[in-house]
């Protein structure tokens, strides 16, 4: 069947050479902006297909990655800073070691004398002091409240968003106030949202503490919750002021919770960055082990991914959908199997094996790099099916109301070619999707 819905293919050509990681000893320090006054200039060809006509733009995404070793010994180690370009709502990204004890980089940020801070009941324990402190030391002006929300997916929901709102409201909070996303993805959504709509709109900040908030969710602006029928239906796109990673928040990661975001990491490499991805084959074992440098690689090469993306496509018109790949699927899985029983990684990590297999049927990528997929996501002790209970008509039920649906067409990310490539299309043959679908479910 062919479709008249518009294809998205994203290449993009790499520069980075991560080679001098593999034998990690400690967090590295880099410097880096996309807007440098003097840049070394990366070029990232982006092409866009329509089936009405062929074009071809070329953006350029200046970085730098100048050393900050100039700082005497008694300073603090400098942060690796990506920055997302958004005009005037630009934002950096802070990434490193010990930046919780570094006040001035969340302070900057606050705007007003209110903070409240949003996190949950497994995350306030470890973190909360120590980021009321970060907000307040040196700054007597500023006062915090925070509100501890239920930990899990299943609380993912407008009830336990009402307890923000009641908070703010308790707290007399106004229009200056900022709002500070202190956990994982589901805190980072929810605060997200609700600073988006508490009085139209107030500031906020996240400060990721797992895998999958720090390389994804916490950066590019999406917020909301579950709705029973689909995963993340109810939401806004509404930008942080700046996203803070203390990688030592990762110490206290379960071993399931740092697999499950290594799935998002392998993503980036499949979709648009080849070198990336070869680079986690040779690593896989040191970030499943947590050695420093290659964790704090790892977190940063997939910011810059993420920020490059984000910077060209702010609110999923074409090209940022294809960081879905796999999440169709996976959110099916999800919504089917009960939110929070699998941890979205998990899921997201089955959806790619499943998209993959689609595009193999499809004949648009060989058996070699479906034996890679499945290799480097067995390295990461992710699932590589879905679970037994999930139906083919489960899952054409929950993937029909979709967010990437138009027009009744449901629209895919596959992979299309040599690794690092893929396509966003409605137009494929929809009895691959049905033996893709047959083969992995058994009704």
């Amino acid at each position: 069947m062919t479709s008249t819905a518009n294809t998205i293919s994203l290449s993009l050509p790499t520069t980075h050479n991560p080679s001098s990681l593999s034998k990690p000893k400690s967090l590295p320090d880099f410097y880096l902006r996309f807007r440098n006054q003097n840049p070394k200039l990366t070029r990232v060809g982006i092409s866009v297909t329509n089936p009405n006509n062929r074009i071809r733009t070329l953006s350029t995404i200046r970085a730098s990655t100048a050393s900050v070793m100039e700082a005497s010994s008694k300073e603090k180690a400098l942060p690796t800073i990506v920055e997302v370009d958004l005009g005037n709502r630009s934002y950096p990204i802070y990434i490193g070691s010990g930046l919780l004890d570094q006040p001035e980089l969340l302070q900057r940020h606050v705007h007003g004398k209110r903070v409240l801070v949003v996190t949950n009941s497994t995350v306030a324990p470890l973190y909360l002091d120590k980021v009321v402190d970060a907000l307040t030391r040196g700054n007597p002006n500023v006062s915090v409240d925070s509100v501890i929300l239920p930990d899990g997916e299943k609380y993912k929901n407008m009830e336990t968003l009402m307890k923000v709102f009641d908070k703010a409201i308790e707290s007399r909070l106004d229009r200056r106030c900022t709002f500070v996303a202190l956990g994982g993805g589901v805190i980072g959504d929810m605060c997200g949202f609700a600073a988006a709509s508490f009085l139209r709109g107030v500031n906020f900040i996240q400060i990721p503490t797992t895998v999958m908030a720090q390389v994804d969710s916490s950066v590019g602006g999406k917020t909301g919750i579950n709705h029973p029928l689909g995963k993340n239906l109810i939401g806004a796109f509404y930008q942080p002021q700046c996203v803070l990673i203390d990688t030592d928040t990762l110490n206290t990661l379960p071993d399931r919770e740092l697999a499950s975001g290594l799935a998002e990491v392998i993503k980036y490499g499949l979709i648009r960055d080849a070198v990336f991805f070869e680079w986690q084959e040779k690593n896989m074992a040191a970030l499943m082990a947590r050695d420093p440098s290659a964790m704090a690689y790892a977190i940063k090469r997939s910011c810059e991914n993420k920020a490059e993306v984000v910077s060209l496509d702010e609110k999923e018109s074409g090209l940022r959908a294809t960081l879905n790949l796999g999440h169709t699927f996976g959110h099916a899985i999800e919504t089917g199997f009960g939110y929070g029983v699998w941890l979205h990684g998990e899921a997201v990590a089955a959806g790619m094996v499943m998209a993959v297999d689609m595009s193999y049927r499809l004949g648009w990528i060989d058996d070699l790099l479906v034996k890679r997929v499945l290799n480097i996501l067995q390295q990461a002790k992710l699932p590589t099916a879905p679970p037994d209970t999930i139906t083919v008509e489960m899952f054409k039920s929950v993937m029909a109301v979709d967010k990437k649906v138009a027009d009744g067409l449901l629209r895919l990310i596959l992979l299309k070619g040599s690794l690092g490539n893929c396509v966003f299309t409605g137009d494929y043959d929809r009895k691959a999707l049905d033996d893709t679908l047959r083969a992995f479910c058994k009704s």
